[in-house]
């Protein structure tokens, strides 16, 4: 997937500053595009009717927005361009464990934006809005099935939110023990790596016989292995 020019940078305000453990945070651009691109759900955090509500949905992105859509019924939907919401992407890379419980901790890659999302309603931004977020979670499988009709359209609400205003915090390394009193307690510490894939793909029950999977769908199985 191709992706327009961005800055390199990301701004550091009132809103996204880094106050606590600032020197896990980042203010680089590609380090945003890396975690959004190592996934494709996101949480959506909205208040709605004054109650805050965390939606998990599925994401795409190109290089000034993030998408994300739903019914148009959908009540975190309705509210989310009337306010600004928050949008995380969080990636467990390992469980740290330490000497103490007091320093466990969790290896990870998240990222928080925020904005006042957009309702996308011009015809052809939205086929391209939702062509971005198809390919971002399988890619080539929006030329591959079928697109959807007028009618599908005008049942799907699609937001664009603006990568502007974004934090970045990422956790990599061993437990930060090694060099205290504890380190004397002949404990093993350590970090217990996690990892996700995906599997063989499996077919619907109700497929014809002789139908195989698209090169597109077994070449991403594969390469998460």
């Amino acid at each position: 997937m191709k992706h327009t020019q961005r800055p390199t940078s990301l701004p550091d305000t009132e809103l996204t500053r880094h106050r606590r453990l600032p020197e896990q945070g980042s203010l680089d651009r590609g380090v945003l595009d890396a975690i959004l691109d190592a996934g494709f759900v996101c949480h959506l955090g909205v208040v709605v009717d004054g109650q805050t509500m965390v939606v998990p949905t599925v994401y795409g992105r190109d290089g000034q927005n993030l998408y994300f859509h739903g019914s148009v019924a959908s009540r975190s939907l309705i509210a989310s361009p009337r306010t600004t919401v928050c949008v995380t992407v969080t990636h467990v890379d390992g469980l740290v464990l330490a000497r103490s419980v007091f320093e466990h901790g969790v290896n990870y890659r998240c990222a928080m934006v925020y904005g006042v999302p957009r309702v996308i309603t011009d015809p052809e931004e939205k086929l391209s809005g939702l062509r971005c977020l198809t390919e971002h979670a399988a890619p080539g499988q929006w030329d591959y099935a079928r697109q959807p009709n007028r009618k599908e359209l005008a049942a799907t609400s699609l937001l664009a939110l603006s990568l502007d205003a974004a934090s970045v915090k990422v956790r990599t390394g061993a437990p930060d023990d090694g060099d205290g009193p504890d380190a004397e307690l002949g404990i093993w510490a350590g970090v217990l790596p996690m990892v996700t894939t995906f599997g063989h793909p499996a077919a619907d029950p109700a497929l014809p016989v002789g139908i195989a999977p698209p090169p597109h769908i077994t070449a991403r199985a594969r390469l998460t292995r």
